[in-house]
């Protein structure tokens, strides 16, 4: 990562000031050196609302989980019981449906 040494100097009104902290403070940015580069080179911040991937993982997870007990059971019976694959079918799906809606969602962030 380049070393940041070099320094800009603005002046703004304390209208200005006031509107760029309540910026900041709608974007959940703590960096006042952090927001301006960004919004000066970018032109733009976003604020992702990540619930719905936190959801995706916690799904994922009892999937991962489901699958290892199946896995574990069929290994010490040497079979699977066909509606413990039908329970592992639809977490999947539920899964791929989520996943597929939050995709689509961050596709359209412009």
């Amino acid at each position: 990562m380049e070393k940041k040494d070099q320094e800009l100097h603005f002046f703004v009104t304390k209208s200005d000031q006031e509107r760029i902290h309540q910026k900041m403070a709608e974007m959940g940015i703590h960096s006042k050196s952090a927001y301006l580069r960004k919004m000066a080179l970018d032109g733009y911040c976003v604020k992702l609302d990540l619930q719905d991937v936190k959801e995706l993982v916690s799904l994922l997870r009892r999937c991962s989980n489901n699958l290892n007990q199946y896995a574990k059971r069929a290994n010490e019976t040497g079979s699977i019981y066909q509606e413990d694959i039908r329970d592992l079918q639809a977490r999947l799906d539920e899964i791929w449906q989520c996943a597929r809606e939050l995709l689509s969602r961050l596709a359209s962030i412009r």
